[in-house]
């Protein structure tokens, strides 16, 4: 509104200018000095009421802009922090990138231009008017060419916006590509395949510039029609005028009051083409950028319902349990070390999104009923993980995490010191010590120092600094100090996206122990195929094509579940009955058989429960 009212001062005394130089033109012709000095004075003050209202509207409007941008982004920040590492599984990085970034601009573009336009528009149809009373013959002319003028740009914009969409979207794409190729540029340069993703990013490149070259010449041609329409009708007004002046009908000032009017229209009917402009950007950009702000931490169910459990109660009180996950099947008994073996990394990936809370509209895997006595979902709908029977996704967000903490798979270290990066809301049983060393961080310590430029970090190792996204660390040091951050806050519920995918055997061994012993007690959900971690977990669930097929110790599995030890040992997988030969054979932690034991023997089955009866 601020911005809008500024305008309007300034177009009112824009458009002003032509009834001071009228009255002045009129002067002269008459010979009268008073008049003449009159009209100097009224443009001298026009012309400062001009600069001021310009000058204040400038400044409204661009703070319009500023806070517009702003607030989505603010927006789109804490959709990030609710959605967390579902947000990417959801919608493709690049288009996140492009939202929020790009697509924002065009969003406060659109609301700085809309004060403008607003006020041009008054202003037009405020002269449109006055021009009628004083001059009906010529005021006509112009009240009726200048909605023609605004008009005449809109059956282009359709197209003009279709080519804006593809130009956004090659940008994207070629964005998302570019974000995927820095990313993995060390393992590109290892496997010789830089060059290749160079050429892809290329093509994806000229994409962007032929999309923009088209999307510039449509807007060339909407510039050029709000060039060419505007001297038409200056140049009708100007031959109709010296027509009627000739005739006797109007003065000298009066046409050349009404030559000015239309003269200085022509400045807010840029306006006009402007907003045409930022609307057709900015529609495509707040529609991308509402869908992302659409998305949900679950596939159902209200933010904030299921009044009455300990969740939400009004003192805050903590709930508990096992966790179940309804459409897998899967349970992680309470205060155990659960390691869920599972066959597709991707589904992996979402069964352990579930866990934490988030059940994505798109997972396609697991839709349907749900069982196990759990709550029902809706058709085609995903149902949320049970902690103690309470669904996360009707829990508050902030509760919903304090219980179950979730590690992705590829945690990001942001930039800063390593007492930064372990500084995270936790419950102080856990200290950073016996994290760093439950995680196996000595070396990484180590390193850290040595890298110090300043050498605080040679004193104190917490004092180190990090690069951003932990470049200066190898994959295994990034892996350890992201888990023990995860360790440090110790959750009721932790849940940990394939933790030691690239250390090294026998510091895996290590973390296996070191998680046991920190973990005693706590509900530990570990996604992993290393026998070294299988082997000291309580119980083991197989999950095969989404749903929990089989539960029990590491050692009975390998001897009972072909599918399990195909997955675990990276043998071929074998046909679904075993051979009567292989019940007498027992299996280290190793996957390695060796005659002479029952752990395979009818004892051993009694001790093996499919998933559903265990839950």
């Amino acid at each position: 509104m601020k911005a809008a009212l500024w305008g309007l001062l300034h177009m009112a005394a824009l458009v002003s200018f032509p009834v001071a130089i009228g009255f002045g033109v009129q002067a002269v012709v008459d010979g009268s000095g008073g008049r003449l000095a009159l009209a100097g004075g009224l443009i001298a003050g026009l012309t400062a009421l001009t600069a001021l209202g310009d000058t204040m509207l400038h400044r409204a409007a661009i703070t319009n802009w500023i806070t517009a941008a702003a607030r989505v982004q603010q927006l789109l920040a804490r959709k990030a922090v609710e959605l967390g590492s579902t947000l990417t599984r959801r919608v493709a990085a690049g288009e996140v990138v492009a939202v929020s970034t790009g697509d924002v601009e065009k969003i406060g573009w659109f609301v700085e231009a809309l004060s403008r336009f607003t006020a041009a528009a008054i202003t037009t149809v405020g002269v449109c008017v006055a021009l009628i009373i004083y001059q009906p013959a010529l005021g006509m002319v112009v009240a009726l060419g200048v909605p023609a003028l605004a008009l005449a740009v809109f059956p282009l914009l359709p197209r003009a916006t279709r080519r804006a969409d593809e130009q956004r979207e090659k940008a994207g794409r070629a964005t998302e590509l570019a974000s995927d190729t820095v990313a993995g540029l060390r393992v590109l340069r290892g496997i010789g395949g830089e060059e290749l993703f160079l050429d892809r990013y290329r093509r994806a490149s000229q994409e962007v510039r032929t999309a923009a070259v088209r999307s510039a010449r449509m807007w060339a041609l909407i510039a050029a029609v709000q060039v060419a329409l505007p001297g038409l009708l200056m140049i009708g007004v100007v031959w109709y005028g010296a027509t009627l002046a000739r005739e006797g009908q109007i003065s000298v000032g009066e046409l050349v009051t009404v030559y000015s009017a239309v003269t200085f229209l022509l400045f807010p009917l840029r306006n006009f083409e402007e907003i045409a402009m930022a609307y057709s950007f900015s529609r495509p950009s707040a529609r991308r950028a509402a869908r992302v702000l659409g998305l949900r931490r679950s596939s159902y169910g209200a933010e904030g319902s299921g009044a009455g459990t300990a969740a939400d109660g009004p003192d805050g009180e903590k709930f508990g349990g096992d966790l179940y996950d309804p459409a897998s099947g899967m349970l992680a008994p309470a205060g155990q070390l659960t390691a869920v073996v599972c066959g597709d990394p991707d589904l992996a990936g979402r069964l352990a999104d579930r866990l934490g809370g988030h059940a994505p509209d798109d997972d396609e895997d697991n839709k349907g009923k749900a069982g196990g006595g759990a709550a029902e979902a809706e058709p085609g709908r995903t149902p949320s993980a049970l902690l103690g029977g309470v669904r996360l996704d009707e829990v508050p967000l902030a509760a919903a995490r304090r219980a179950v903490l979730v590690q992705d798979k590829d945690p990001v270290l942001l930039s800063g010191t390593l007492a930064e990066l372990l500084d995270v809301p936790r419950s102080g049983a856990v200290t950073v010590t016996e994290a760093l060393e439950a995680a196996q961080c000595g070396d990484v310590l180590d390193a850290l120092a040595q890298a110090s430029v300043d050498g605080s970090g040679a004193a104190d190792p917490l004092h180190a600094r990090i690069t951003e996204r932990g470049r200066s660390l190898s994959g295994g040091q990034r892996q350890r100090l992201a888990l023990a951050r995860s360790l440090v806050t110790d959750p009721e519920v932790l849940v940990l996206d394939e933790p030691t995918s690239a250390v090294d055997s026998h510091t895996e061994a290590r973390i296996a122990q070191g998680l046991r012993q920190l973990r005693t007690g706590r509900t530990t959900v570990v996604f992993t195929s290393s026998p070294l971690l299988l082997d000291r977990a309580d119980r083991v669930v197989f999950v095969r094509d989404g749903k929990a097929a089989a539960a029990g110790l590491h050692r009975e599995l390998l001897g009972t579940e072909y599918a399990y030890r195909a997955v675990v040992t990276r043998e071929p997988d074998e046909p679904a009955e075993p051979a009567e030969a292989d019940l007498d054979t027992d299996h280290d932690a190793n996957g390695h058989g060796a005659k002479g034991h029952d752990a395979t023997g009818p004892r051993a089955a009694g001790r093996i429960g499919k998933i559903g009866e265990s839950a």
